[in-house]
């Protein structure tokens, strides 16, 4: 099995069988996600190599836990680092089908107002009894309540909605996957002047994929916190529903480009579903 990041700065390969594969709700993993949750699957660590590492910046979200992402184009992406002899691995960002399948919904207690969980596998509040501790408490927003606020993951960059979204849908295409490393992207939309930064802004960077017309993701270089991106020429900002840290009062209102989804996830909502774009 091979994974890479959506520049391909970073690769890696690893070999079955995989274990642990779940989806995790907890506000870290949506924030360094940008999406709903993270979904992440172990494999024993000498049945893991990476490839191409040049590009992993890593940042300490708590106490002597890292998360790396690539500095180019902000998807999350394994350093190697093993736990308990198991290296754990984003799956958006594999090229393959694993074989694994999602075993549960963990961190449940974070999860996100704006997305429902289906029925279809087991919830826990935190960690599946017998592994790790309780979950962390959430870092407070630091701007004033009143508008939705949003944040990257180490709270550098912030930013408010400065009008009220009219869109917001789930794409499951593989630039998105990649982008995102996660099962798909969660993502609302305003005009590009219905978001303000309030701090940070040039911490800001942008990746565009050279073959790509518009795709460009846009992150905290210092934590790899998914951030909205301003379209200027489109009058458009995209925005991150994981890096939201207020119920921006909106649901997402569809799936995107399911023909390309993932083969190890799985629909449960009774959302419409588009094969590629929805129509307009």
């Amino acid at each position: 099995m091979q994974g890479s990041c959506l520049c391909g700065d970073v690769t890696w390969e690893a070999e079955g069988p995989f274990d642990l594969m779940s989806h995790c709700h907890c506000s870290r993993c949506r924030k360094v996600h940008g999406s709903a949750y993270g979904t992440y699957l172990t494999t024993a660590a000498e049945r893991f190599r990476l490839a191409k590492r040049d590009g992993i910046v890593r940042y300490a979200s708590s106490a002597g836990f890292a998360r790396p992402f690539c500095g180019r184009c902000g998807s999350v992406v394994p350093d190697g680092a093993a736990t308990d002899g198991q290296v754990a691995m984003p799956a958006g960002s594999l090229d393959g089908d694993p074989e694994a399948r999602p075993l549960a919904h963990i961190f449940v207690a974070s999860k996100a107002p704006w997305y429902e969980i289906g029925a279809a596998l087991p919830r826990f509040d935190a960690y599946p009894p017998g592994f790790g501790t309780g979950a962390l408490a959430d870092r407070p927003p630091t701007d004033p309540p009143g508008a939705t606020r949003g944040s990257c993951l180490c709270g550098a960059v912030g930013f408010v909605l400065t009008e009220r979204p009219q869109l917001a849908r789930y794409c499951h295409c593989s630039r998105c996957r990649k982008a995102r490393s996660a099962a798909f992207a969660s993502n609302l939309f305003v005009s590009d002047a219905g978001v303000r930064f309030t701090r940070g802004a040039e911490r800001l960077v942008s990746y565009k994929i050279p073959e790509a017309l518009r795709f460009t993701q846009s992150f905290c270089r210092d934590c790899g916190g998914k951030l909205p991106r301003i379209d200027r020429e489109r009058k458009v900002a995209v925005v991150p529903m994981g890096a939201l840290d207020d119920d921006p009062g909106i649901r997402p209102q569809a799936h995107i480009f399911v023909a390309s989804k993932a083969p190890w996830d799985r629909i449960e909502d009774a959302l419409p579903q588009h094969a590629e774009y929805a129509p307009t």
